[in-house]
């Protein structure tokens, strides 16, 4: 019996048996067999055969965002509209066969548009080049789900089930489970809360099924199965995800309000110009950006050139984007924005910075 049909028959078993207190340890050493198998299938179709042809592309600007969609959804022509580079658009299916990037130049920053193939369904197993898109999707800052809004909610099913089984999880945090192999000693199994859905037994069959025997388990939170998996095979990527409900135009006004006040979904219409003002501000949002202007001492701040940084960044961070020699000459910082108390401020390399404050360093 090859891999596939090993994989088949977990989800058959899976699908058939009913989720309760009883079977959640059945489950969860399903649910392991079925990640191990499809690592072993990710493995083995990388080794074998010649080395094709990828999809990626040089990184550019201060961040990533990644169109993932089926065939048709409008895509290309919304990388047209919204950058300067023009992608081939036509009636018919997989018009685009590599990655085309663009440059999106919003509120002083350039973010890095990639118009990805069009997956199809079963991409995850290597249909129609799926994992080559899916791997340059892992790259990405944010995911950006292109669906038609005619389709309803089934496209956005399809394709988040095609990315989980590749390893990208959209929208979540990172499970906090400390994990630790250890020589010898057995199973450490421990927790900081009340856990509903792990004990000793389940953890232990989870991890005898990757012949791990000896090792040390902190759970700080209350995960289950799927969460442990995660963190033991330590190849899972956490990535935002924004979904683009396009062609909004060609359904009812009470389907479009709808599909608007879904979380982290917007609607638009690539071929009337609708509603782009929301979809860049959603971006903006999601990728959490951060804007630093820089100001010379008795000069005015240059408001055209901003040091961008991501959400939570220091002053260690600037100093780093704009010379690294700065860090071991820095002395202070005066700040002024909405990052202090009274402005200026005299701060440390260690203050958090937020979005469109001044910074003027001081060296030693």
């Amino acid at each position: 019996m090859g891999i596939l049909d090993k994989i088949r028959d977990i989800e058959a078993e899976m699908a058939r048996t009913q989720k309760n207190k009883a079977t959640e340890g059945h489950l969860g050493l399903l649910k392991a067999k079925l990640a191990r198998y499809r690592n072993e299938l990710i493995a083995a179709s990388e080794t074998k055969g010649p080395k094709g042809e990828g999809f990626e592309v040089v990184k550019s600007g201060h961040a990533r965002v990644a169109m993932i969609g089926f065939p048709s959804v409008g895509k290309s022509t919304l990388l047209t509209k919204l950058t300067s580079t023009a992608s081939e658009q036509a009636s018919y299916e997989f018009t685009t066969l590599t990655c085309i990037p663009g440059n999106i130049e919003y509120r002083d920053a350039k973010i890095q548009l990639l118009d990805l193939p069009g997956i199809i369904e079963g991409a995850s197993g290597g249909k129609g080049r799926g994992k080559q898109v899916i791997a340059v999707a892992r790259t990405a800052d944010l995911v950006l789900f292109m669906l038609d809004a005619t389709k309803g909610e089934i496209q956005r099913t399809l394709l988040e089930k095609e990315l989980h089984t590749c390893g990208i999880r959209t929208n979540c945090e990172a499970p906090d489970i400390a994990f630790k192999r250890k020589a010898a000693g057995g199973i450490s199994f421990n927790s900081t809360v009340k856990l509903t859905k792990m004990d000793l037994r389940l953890c232990t069959l989870i991890l005898k099924e990757y012949k791990i025997s000896n090792a040390e388990v902190l759970f700080r939170g209350d995960y289950g199965a799927d969460e442990l998996i995660d963190v033991i095979l330590g190849n899972r990527v956490y990535l935002r995800a924004l979904y683009c409900y396009n062609k909004c135009d060609l359904v009812s006004i009470e389907e479009c309000d709808r599909l608007a006040r879904l979380p982290d979904c917007v609607v638009t219409s690539s071929g009337l110009d609708l509603n782009f003002d929301t979809l860049l501000e959603r971006i903006w949002d999601s990728l959490a950006l951060v804007r630093v202007y820089t100001k010379k001492q008795g000069r005015i701040p240059d408001f055209t050139d901003p040091v961008v940084l991501r959400s939570g960044a220091t002053i260690k961070d600037a100093c780093l984007k704009i010379h690294r020699s700065l860090v071991d000459s820095f002395k202070c910082a005066l700040v002024w924005g909405t990052s202090t108390k009274h402005s200026p401020q005299r701060v440390a390399i260690t203050h958090k910075v937020e979005d469109e404050d001044v910074l003027m360093i001081l060296k030693k």
